[in-house]
């Protein structure tokens, strides 16, 4: 795919609601092609976050093509970046890349001393975590809040986490934490 488009990558705003459920099912293909690792999602929850100025929007011109949102745990001590999506014509050119390293800076902007985590099956997503200096952790390490671990439900693998009583999935948990320094 040539890049020749004008790909823009920002803070979703009120202008955004009517893509709700475009993303939404985005989210939902992309669980069925992969079969594994990405929890359903309402358009109402993405409203929602567009609302709160916690979501990421990608537009190739007026049409959507990617998406990423930050939810707060445990009032503010933990960040999750959440829901990352990009149209599968728009892979493999950095846009997943440019829509986690916005996310990244909103939450750190929002939320400087929060740990920033994120779960992920995907290795890509977990090398570009890994570049913004997130490290993968136990899941002990990331938020207690029984409200975040629910909205894995919507996920294929949802009955793992129960299994093992939140302590593995296929997942893997990524944490940033603003308080470690990285060995150079």
């Amino acid at each position: 795919m040539e890049v020749e488009q004008k790909l823009s990558v920002i803070i979703a705003g009120l202008r955004h609601y009517d893509y709700a459920q475009e993303i939404c099912d985005m989210i939902e293909s992309a669980a069925k092609i992969r079969g594994t690792g990405i929890a359903k999602r309402e358009p109402l929850y993405i409203v929602q976050k567009i609302q709160e100025g916690k979501a990421i929007i990608a537009f190739d011109q007026e049409k959507v093509i990617g998406f990423c949102y930050i939810e707060t745990w445990e009032h503010g001590k933990y960040v999750a970046n959440s829901g990352l999506i990009v149209d599968p014509d728009y892979r493999a050119v950095g846009l997943a890349k440019m829509i986690k390293a916005k996310a990244f800076e909103l939450s750190r902007k929002r939320y400087p001393e929060a740990k920033i985590f994120g779960l992920t099956t995907s290795l890509p997503v977990m090398k570009i975590n890994s570049e913004l200096g997130y490290r993968p952790v136990t899941f002990s390490e990331l938020t207690t809040d029984d409200t975040f671990w629910k909205g894995c439900s919507g996920c294929v693998n949802y009955d793992i986490l129960q299994r093992t009583n939140r302590k593995m999935c296929l997942c893997t948990g990524m944490l940033y934490d603003p308080n470690k320094k990285e060995k150079k």
